[in-house]
Order: structure tokens, then sequence, then C-alpha cells
């Protein structure tokens, strides 16, 4: 509950509408970034000095991308982005793809992650005359390559991998070539398909499905595959090779169900991270299970199957909220909640609910929810979280608030569940996650820093406090009934 989307890509090249089909890919991939979107498209014959095609917009997808503007959008190679900010502010200037002249020629870029030291790098490029016009970290790695002296654009991007730290999956774009580059550890999703005899580079396998793409591999952590526009494809592996550390709040809350994600489908993590949440947190006083949607439903599913008791749709979803609306004149309690959420009285009145959520962040809008359950007639509340107690902030992209604004950092189990207004409350714990994540393994592949605080590399902050101590399993918490 209140975690933020990321970012999410997409680059074609040997396609002759190739912006209509990176329209289509960031359609597909809405879900990761709803602030703003943008298409830099390149003409095939471009010569050195000559313009790509651009457009970016704040809004969503189908809101900018008129057919007139996709009609400007011409040539036979595009990238695209779908924007959150977790780095840089709210401003035209942030939205990608970014494109720029080197002597080389024109190139564009979008990223989906975050770079760690990247305000280090950007203070030592400012230091020696770089010139930044946006206050995004994707723009810290567009000056790392141009100012390398290289005559290749691949080696150009190798020198930036050596410098840049933290996550970036990206996409660059140049006069003939589109580059796909995953950072070593591989934390941000990143796969390649081909449709006829074209490539296609995403962050989520959902947008392939959506054009009738045929999915081939995952970007692999570390690489940087090169594409021509005759379909020639290289790969290249510039750095030490470095332990996966895979985002495990992509499986968890951010890919699309459909979606395959390092290696396996999100549908089936989420139910089964929802039934080991039934094994380690059960409930004998349950008289149906209700999800928070949407990411929520395939672990209240699993949760259901597990555990016997009645799945039910307790919580319709508007999904047809935008970005402004009108508030009431009248105050009304919990406006903005009830704005995508809304109970059915009819299913809940009366019974023992046991409502399944991905995750708990801040907690102010799980109290909310909470309290709207309450209100339509549940006569007892037993919320069952589908991941561990949050307790540290992420610095890969993921837009989590400071750790004294992260309530598993500041409560323990029993504070929390006081704080929501449930009768119970009961997380997954670690052990589960990696069970679920890994298939029984030791989930040693994930990234689980803003569970435990093991964090894959130096992050260049300074934590405000000391980790809450949350051990597994057993994280649960009931009041007297």
């Amino acid at each position: 509950m209140a975690l933020k989307e990321e970012c999410g890509i997409a680059g074609i090249i040997g396609e002759k509408s190739a912006a209509r089909l990176v329209y289509l890919c960031l359609f597909a991939q809405q879900h990761r970034g709803q602030e703003g979107c943008g298409i830099v498209s390149f003409e095939g014959q471009d010569t050195l000095y000559s313009a790509p095609h651009s457009f970016k917009s704040f809004g969503l997808v189908a809101d900018s991308f008129t057919p007139e503007v996709l009609d400007r959008l011409t040539g036979s190679s595009a990238i695209g982005h779908v924007r959150y900010s977790t780095h840089g502010g709210q401003h035209l200037s942030n939205i990608q793809p970014f494109h720029f002249r080197t002597r080389l020629g024109p190139i564009a870029i979008a990223h989906n992650g975050n770079l760690t030291n990247g305000d280090i790098l950007r203070t030592e490029l400012e230091s020696t005359g770089s010139i930044f016009q946006s206050t995004s970290d994707t723009e810290v790695f567009v000056h790392l390559i141009a100012r390398s002296k290289s005559d290749l654009i691949h080696e150009r991007i190798f020198a930036a991998m050596n410098e840049a730290r933290g996550a970036y999956s990206l996409v660059l774009l140049s006069q003939h070539h589109l580059y796909a580059v995953r950072d070593p550890h591989g934390f941000r999703p990143l796969v390649i398909g081909r449709k006829h005899g074209c490539y296609v580079i995403v962050s989520e396998t959902c947008a392939l499905d959506l054009i009738d793409a045929q999915f081939e591999r995952e970007v692999e952590p570390g690489e940087v595959v090169c594409i021509n526009e005759n379909g020639k494809l290289e790969s290249f592996f510039p750095l030490t090779p470095r332990k996966p550390s895979f985002c495990s709040f992509e499986p968890i809350y951010f890919a699309r169900p459909d979606s395959q994600v390092f290696g396996s489908m999100v549908y089936h993590q989420r139910k089964m991270l929802g039934r080991i949440l039934a094994r380690e947190c059960p409930t004998t006083k349950g008289d149906i299970v209700i999800a928070v949607p949407d990411s929520g439903v395939p672990m209240a599913l699993g949760y259901s199957e597990e555990s016997g008791i009645k799945f039910e749709t307790g919580l319709v979803r508007n999904h047809y909220v935008g970005r402004t609306f009108i508030e009431p004149d009248q105050e009304i309690r919990d406006f903005g909640v009830r704005l995508k959420l809304n109970p059915v009285p009819e299913i809940l009145k009366g019974k023992n609910v046991v409502v399944v959520d991905d995750s708990l962040v801040r907690g102010t809008t799980a109290a909310k929810i909470i309290r709207m359950i309450r209100n339509a007639g549940a006569r007892h509340i037993h919320v069952r979280i589908g991941s561990p107690p949050i307790t540290h902030s992420c610095f890969y992209g993921v837009d989590t608030p400071k750790r004294n604004q992260l309530l598993a950092a500041q409560l323990d189990v029993d504070q929390i569940r006081e704080f929501l207004g449930c009768d119970s409350l009961g997380y997954l714990s670690l052990q589960g996650l990696k069970q679920a994540l890994e298939d029984g393994t030791d989930g040693g592949h994930f990234c689980l820093a803003c569970f435990n605080g093991a964090y894959p590399e130096e992050t260049f902050v300074t934590q405000s406090s000391q980790p809450t101590d949350h051990k597994g399993p057993g994280l649960y918490a009931q009041k007297s009934l």
C-alpha cells in the first residue's frame, strides 16, 4: 500500500512504423509510471547533424499520443519511456527519452532505475564544465557517454558503466543502432523480443504480448546488446561479473501479473506468496478472504486456496481515476481512498474478513481501507501482508519513503496492528519470501535490502536510524477478541 511505480522503457529497430509499436509497448507498461511519457524516433537516413523526432508530455500514454503526434514520429527505429519520478523533480525537462548531439551523431536514451552515485558524479561533471538541463540522474549517464573520447558508441557505454553505480536498465538509440544495457547486478528487468524481422527491447514481457512479438531472452546483468538496422545482434560484457540482485518488489508489486520477470511468471509467484502466507499466518476465525486490488488479488487467491477460506470481491477498484479530480464541497472522510476503492457491504456485513495486500509502507492508506471495511459492517478484520515488514529505504529506483516514515522501522508488529485498527496482523517472513521467489532455494538472486538493510553495494547515503528487528516466521499480532 502506497509504494510508487518505477519506469518502463521500450525500443524497436528495423520496423517502418517503429514509433507506433513503441507507443503500444508503453501503453502495456503504463502501470510502471503515470507521471509522463515520451517517444524519440530516428529516420534511417539521418545525417550527422539531423535531429530526431521527439514528443514528450505529462500524463498517460493514450491521452498524450494522438494519431497526429504519432504521424510526426516517423522512422524505422524508436525508443520510449513511461515515468514515475524517483530521482529528479516533476518537470517536463525530466521526462524521457533524452536526446542530444555528439560528434558521432544524434543519440537518445531512456532509463529505468536510479544511480546511487548520481549526485557525486553530477558534482564532478559540473566541476569540469558539464552543463545539465534536468535534475534526472539519467542525464548523468548521458554526460559520462559524451565525455568519452572513443569513436565507438558501445565503448563509450562501457566507459559510463565503469563509473556508474546502482540500477540502470536502459535503451540507447543512435543513427543506425539500438543498444540495451543492464547494470551488473540486474536490479531492473529488461527483455528482448522479435517481431518478424525487427528486435524489440522492453521492461516487461506483457508489452511483447500486446504487439504479438516473440519473447527471446532477458538482457543479462552487466550485458550490453547492440542491434543494427539490419537485425544483426552483438553482445558484450564489459564489467567484472557481480552477484545478481534482482528487485524483489518487481514480483511482489510492480510487474503486471501476466509478465514473466527474472525468469518466472509473476502471477504464479504472487499466488505462492499467498499460499506461504496462509501457512505462516493462518486464521481460524475467517469467513471470507478479500484482496486489496490489484496486486493483492493473486496473493489473496493463493491464501484462499491454501486456507480453504472462500475468496470474495469485497473491495472494488476504480481503474479510471486520473491525475486530477474535483473534490466535493462537503468534506468526505477518506475521500482520496474512496476514489480508487469502494467496499461492498453485502459481502462484508457481519463477516470475519481476511484482508490480503502485497505490502505495508507508511500505513496511512491501509488504516483508511480498514476503517472503510469496518464501516461497511465487517465483524472482525484480519490483515495479512504478502511481504515482510519494510524497514529500509530503496536507493535503486523504488520510490520508498525515508526510514523515519516507514511504519515497520518505527513500530513492532503489535503496535502496527493497533495503528491500523485491525483485529490481527500477519506478515510473510523473509524466509517465506525467499521460498516463493526462488522456489525453495535461498533467495540469493534477489535484493532484499528494503526488508533487511543488506544493500548489494555502497549506497552513498547515511541511514537515519537503526533497523527494527522483525524476525520471522511469527510476524503476527492479535488483539483479544
